[in-house]
């Protein structure tokens, strides 16, 4: 064997080693989160809220620039609605949309900027009070069951109860 061959040998194998990690995926990359809609959508604890958000006509809200803060009832907090207040919801776009529209925030709050207690305005204009005490955040008479659920456009927090907007 010639001198050179082993040199040639050990180039060659260097590069098809290098070759073979150059299409290897890179597994520590994180995908940049959907927008609120598609988050929620993906989220199978939000599957009411996300049918009724289309049904209401909200889904420019929630797929827009942003930033935008939606504290969406659980599926689990729709059951727990009488039947009847749910068809009848379902059945009036209007008051769908008002209602839906009441858990949608303009901007972007975290659970970490909610102090004691705030009023925040709502995309349909009305206040809603949130309150933290302890590791506990509540929208109105609804508990913050999992916080600041990233999206490209804004933030999720699942709560457990449909909230009503304040009689005008």
């Amino acid at each position: 064997m010639t001198p050179r061959r082993p040199h040639l040998l050990l180039l060659s194998s260097l590069l098809a080693l290098t070759l073979s990690f150059a299409g290897c995926a890179n597994t520590n990359a994180v995908a940049k989160p959907a927008n609120v809609l598609a988050a929620a959508s993906a989220n199978p604890e939000l599957s009411t809220f996300s049918k009724l958000i289309q049904q209401a006509g909200l889904q420019d809200t929630l797929q827009g620039n942003g930033p935008v803060t939606v504290f969406a009832p659980s599926d689990e907090a729709f059951k727990a609605l009488p039947a009847a207040t749910l068809d009848k919801l379902a059945k009036d776009p209007a008051r769908l949309k008002a209602v839906l529209g009441y858990h949608v925030v303009p901007g972007l709050v975290k659970s970490s900027d909610i102090d004691s207690a705030q009023p925040l305005t709502t995309s349909t204009g009305a206040k809603m009070n949130v309150a933290k005490a302890g590791d506990f955040v509540t929208a109105d008479d609804g508990l913050v069951t999992k916080a600041d659920l990233p999206a490209s456009n804004g933030v999720i927090h699942v709560i457990d109860r449909v909230l009503t907007p304040p009689k005008k």
